[in-house]
C-alpha cells in the first residue's frame, strides 16, 4: 500500500511541476506568435539599463527574444530544468522563480551596458545555479544527483557570463546576473523547508506508532478521573 501512495505522490509531483512551468513556456510562444504575425517587433519592451522606459523591462525583458533560435534555446532549459525545481523544490519554488525573474532582471537594469537586453536566459542561469548550488548545500543525496546532472548537461553555461565568450549581441551580463542570484539564493533557502510529503511522512509516523489502548487521565476537584478503551476480544463471549 506504502508503495502505491509513493507512487502516486511522485506523480502528483511531477505533474504539478509540469503544470507550473507549461504556462511560462506557452506564454513565451504566443508573445513570439503575435510578433510574427503583425511583423512588430517588441524588443523595446527589453531592458534598457538605467532608463525609466526601460524599466518596465524587468518584467517584460525575459519574455521577448530576438529570433525563433533565440526562443528555442531558452525554451528547452525552462523546460528541463523549471520541472526540475518545481519537483524537488515546490514548497519554495515559485518564490524562488519570482526572485530570481525579478532580481535579475533588477540588477541587469542596474549594471548592464545601455542596450535592450531581451530573452529569458537570465532566468535559465539563475535556476541553474539555484539547482547546483542547492544540492551541494544540503547534502541530500537525490538533490546532488540533481547538481550532477545540471554540471554534466549544462556546464558550459559557465561560458555564458564571460562577455570575451559570447558574441557581441548576447547579454552576458543577465546570464552573469541570474547566476549570481541562484547561488545567494541557494544559499539563503539552504535550511528551507522543501518538500510537502515531509509533512505527510511524519503525519503517518505518527499514526503508526499510536498505541490500540487510549488512556486518558485527569482530576477534578481531587477526584482521579481514568478514561480506558480496550478493543474487545472476539473469542470471549
Amino acid at each position: 500500500m506504502s508503495l502505491l501512495v509513493n507512487d502516486r505522490t511522485e506523480h502528483l509531483k511531477f505533474r504539478y511541476a509540469v503544470y507550473m512551468v507549461i504556462p511560462f513556456v506557452l506564454l513565451l510562444w504566443t508573445i513570439k506568435a503575435v510578433e510574427l504575425a503583425t511583423g512588430i517587433s517588441l524588443a523595446k519592451l527589453g531592458i534598457l539599463p538605467r532608463t525609466l522606459k526601460g524599466a518596465i523591462g524587468i518584467i517584460t525583458g525575459p519574455l521577448i527574444h530576438g529570433d525563433l533560435f533565440h526562443l528555442i534555446s531558452n525554451t528547452l532549459p525552462i523546460l528541463f530544468l523549471g520541472v526540475l525545481l518545481f519537483y524537488f523544490y515546490h514548497r519554495i519554488a515559485l518564490e524562488i522563480f519570482v526572485w530570481i525573474y525579478l532580481v535579475t532582471g533588477f540588477w541587469t537594469w542596474l549594471f548592464a551596458r545601455s542596450a535592450y537586453h531581451i530573452g529569458a536566459s537570465g532566468v535559465v542561469y539563475g535556476i541553474a545555479a539555484f539547482l547546483f548550488f542547492s544540492g551541494i548545500l544540503r547534502k541530500s543525496r537525490p538533490l546532488m544527483t540533481v547538481s550532477g546532472i545540471i554540471i554534466f548537461l549544462y556546464g558550459g553555461l559557465i561560458y555564458g557570463v564571460f562577455p570575451a565568450m559570447v558574441e557581441f549581441d548576447v547579454s552576458w551580463e543577465s546570464h552573469l546576473m541570474g547566476a549570481i542570484v541562484g547561488v545567494l539564493l541557494a544559499i539563503v533557502f539552504r535550511k528551507a523547508k522543501i518538500d510537502f510529503t515531509q509533512d505527510i511522512l511524519e503525519e503517518k509516523a505518527e499514526d503508526e506508532n499510536e498505541p490500540d489502548i487510549f488512556n486518558h487521565t485527569g482530576s477534578t476537584n481531587d477526584i482521579e478521573i481514568r478514561y480506558e478503551y480496550k478493543p474487545r476480544d472476539p473469542d470471549k463471549p
